[in-house]
């Protein structure tokens, strides 16, 4: 499982399939605000991480412009990536409740963190065309995973890329729902972006209600084994 990870997470790397968002990460990186000149930017498509045993998948949107796509690590140095190691923490998934680098320490136990896009999109707006080519990253990572029976899709595109792999319809998005795929639990969550926290949309209590409840399936769900996607 870790040898297919590692080779998967190289090959992410260096993928370059997305001409539009591969101009897209170096522009941000050449035109970065003021409160990041001093920093270097990754600037390319960015792989999963966590525990090669998870039995848990949380699955995002995309890298962040300056979080993701700054620091090198999925929900990583912004906002977003606060809510989501605070709620993992408390939940017993993270080692920290901070997530500012991607050589902070920081460590998942019995979970993955992955996006169904690997490069940060203009205006967090990936085209159709761009979630086609990079699908196959999210498949063969479930591949790689085979001890995941959980997966939470943080935001509607998440649920919508999971529930194409898993061939099954995407319909009923919202905050906290639970639908199956054979043995496998999907849990959806509005996503932990400012436009959903400031606005009072998704509140910390909601947040960390959907992390319960995701704890929970991954312990009743053991040993029910858990399926394969169809290939995308």
């Amino acid at each position: 499982m870790l040898v297919w990870l590692e080779s998967l997470n190289a090959e992410i790397l260096g993928c370059r399939l997305c001409p539009r968002l591969a101009s897209y990460v170096r522009d941000v990186a050449e035109k970065r605000p003021r409160r990041f000149a001093g920093e270097e930017y990754h600037a390319a498509p960015l792989p999963g991480f966590g525990d090669a045993n998870a039995r848990l998948l949380v699955v995002g949107l995309a890298p962040a412009a300056h979080g993701g796509n700054r620091t090198g690590r999925m929900f990583t140095g912004d906002s977003s990536g606060d809510w989501l190691a605070r709620v993992m923490h408390e939940h017993g998934f993270a080692s920290s409740p901070v997530s500012r680098t991607r050589d902070d320490g920081l460590a998942l136990a019995d979970a993955y963190v992955t996006a169904a896009v690997r490069c940060a999109p203009p205006k967090n707006r990936p085209t159709g065309e761009e979630m086609d080519r990079c699908r196959q990253y999210l498949r063969r990572e479930m591949e790689a995973l085979p001890r995941v029976n959980t997966v939470l899709c943080l935001g509607r595109i998440a649920y919508g890329a999971v529930c194409r792999l898993y061939g099954i319809r995407a319909d009923g998005f919202g905050h906290n729902r639970l639908f199956w795929c054979g043995p496998v639990g999907i849990l959806t969550s509005y996503h932990p972006s400012r436009q959903n926290t400031q606005t009072g949309r998704l509140g910390w209590d909601e947040w960390s209600a959907v992390f319960a409840r995701a704890a929970g399936l991954v312990r009743r769900l053991e040993g029910a084994g858990a399926g394969q996607p169809d290939p995308g």
